[in-house]
């Protein structure tokens, strides 16, 4: 299928074809139809798999053809005071890149189009929105400091977007999502997407969506199946000198490196830097400018490493990822499958390596567990840990389910196992050796 094939205007037909792009993905030819329809959608849709033009596209479509029958060539580009669709996202990353969507999609079609989110002066967001809007992506605190202000009006909105849902939930956003969903017109078009349908999402959209259209391009928690994934078992305090090992050893660049906690992060980044290996560090605490050009710096290759947090590990679109390194294991096993979302887009292979120390053990099982698969552990000569414990696993090789009491405690110690050999995530065949193995809520 062509995009050409989905009755896309001609704006829009030549502004994807200056991105460069001919074929639609699973997920755009599985939405636009629906969207175009004018029907409620639920989507499980993973970042990385075109999610934002699936409903970009044809949210530009209607603005722009709101009569059937007419061509958008006949009609007249109004701009209006209030803004016609509302798309919430989680992050300010997200709300800045769901915003570039908009723009470069809908460069030909004449309408407007504002993100407001925190870290920044609202200010100039007011003296834009003055000015008049068609479409207003917003994270919702700010967006709720602007209905607070009364500069907002939100009463035209005819399609609202829920954008990662499960992530909104996460963050605590979901009070805020409802207040704000309490101030929109009762008739209007909901569109869901979220990379998991956990309870509480299911419990919203349920709420919110009429009837929707069930499209899903994605297993529940399915991992990128271009991405290969190793573990070196190390000691905690020589996790940073191993790091600083396989940047020299190997010539790495374009490394996105994950820490549990802001402080971490930093300190990390400075050793990292102090290494001589061009670091920036990229978590809530940040400001918007620092953000925005940390982000930048990196995609354009002035970093080797950029050292986040987990607020880093949805809504970031890097091509061509090569690599993700997880500095800590996050305690809960679904960020992970959102780290690693990062790198094995759009065809590419990628590489997904933990640094693992003895007290991750459990972390590691439960990460396990929601792969369906043990992954391969190796040891690198000069970082063998001081103080091993094996991961129980049941007959079959399997990890066993947690004792409840553990999980919470999250203690223990890793094993150590002979040469690497990562397992392929997705893949049947045999695996093949890793190139690196030579011997808070926030507005």
């Amino acid at each position: 299928m062509q995009f050409s094939e989905l009755g896309l205007s001609a704006e829009l037909l030549r502004a994807i074809g200056e991105q460069g792009y001919t074929t639609p993905t699973p997920v755009q030819q599985q939405a636009i139809p629906h969207i175009l329809a004018g029907r409620d959608l639920e989507a499980l849709a993973q970042t990385g798999t075109g999610k934002t033009a699936a409903f970009v596209l044809p949210i530009l479509q209607r603005l722009s053809n709101p009569l059937s029958g007419q061509t958008s060539s006949t009609l007249q580009k109004v701009t209006h005071t209030a803004p016609r669709v509302l798309v919430l996202v989680p992050t300010r990353e997200l709300a800045a890149q769901v915003l570039e969507s908009v723009r470069l999609y809908g460069a030909h079609t004449g309408l407007r189009s504002l993100a407001v989110f925190g870290g920044v002066g609202i200010n100039p967001q007011i003296q834009t929105m003055r000015r008049g809007i068609d479409i207003l992506v917003a994270t919702p605190g700010r967006l709720l400091d602007h209905l607070g202000q009364r500069t907002v009006d939100l009463s035209k909105v005819q399609t609202l977007v829920l954008d990662e849902a499960d992530r909104m939930f996460d963050m605590g956003f979901i009070r805020d999502i409802r207040r704000i969903i309490e101030r929109l017109p009762k008739e209007r078009q909901n569109l869901m997407f979220s990379a998991t349908f956990a309870a509480e999402v299911r419990e919203l959209a349920h709420t919110v969506l009429r009837n929707p259209a069930m499209v899903e391009v994605a297993r529940r928690n399915a991992p990128a199946e271009l991405v290969t994934h190793t573990v070196i078992k190390v000691d905690q305090d020589k996790k940073r000198d191993l790091l600083l090992h396989l940047f020299a050893a190997h010539g790495w660049h374009q490394v996105l490196v994950f820490c549990r906690t802001k402080h971490g992060s930093d300190a990390l980044a400075r050793k990292l830097e102090q290494a001589g290996v061009r670091t920036a560090a990229l978590h809530g605490n940040k400001s918007q400018n620092a953000r925005t050009r940390a982000l930048a710096d990196f995609k354009s290759g002035k970093l080797a490493a950029l050292v986040a947090t987990d607020i880093a590990a949805r809504g970031l679109d890097i091509d061509s990822l090569p690599r993700v390194v997880n500095f800590e294991l996050p305690n809960v096993p679904e960020d992970y499958i959102h780290r690693i979302g990062r790198t094995g887009r759009a065809g590419a292979s990628g590489e997904a390596l933990s640094l693992v120390s003895g007290d991750e053990r459990i972390q590691l099982r439960d990460i396990e567990r929601l792969l369906k698969r043990e992954i391969e552990t190796s040891v690198l000569p000069g970082f063998e840990p001081q103080h091993t414990h094996s991961v129980p696993r049941p007959a079959g090789g399997r990890p066993s389910a947690p004792n409840p009491a553990q999980a919470r405690a999250r203690t223990g110690a890793g094993n150590r196992s002979g040469a690497p050999r990562p397992a392929r995530s997705g893949g049947s065949g045999a695996a093949k050796p890793a190139s690196h193995h030579s011997g808070q809520r926030h507005r």
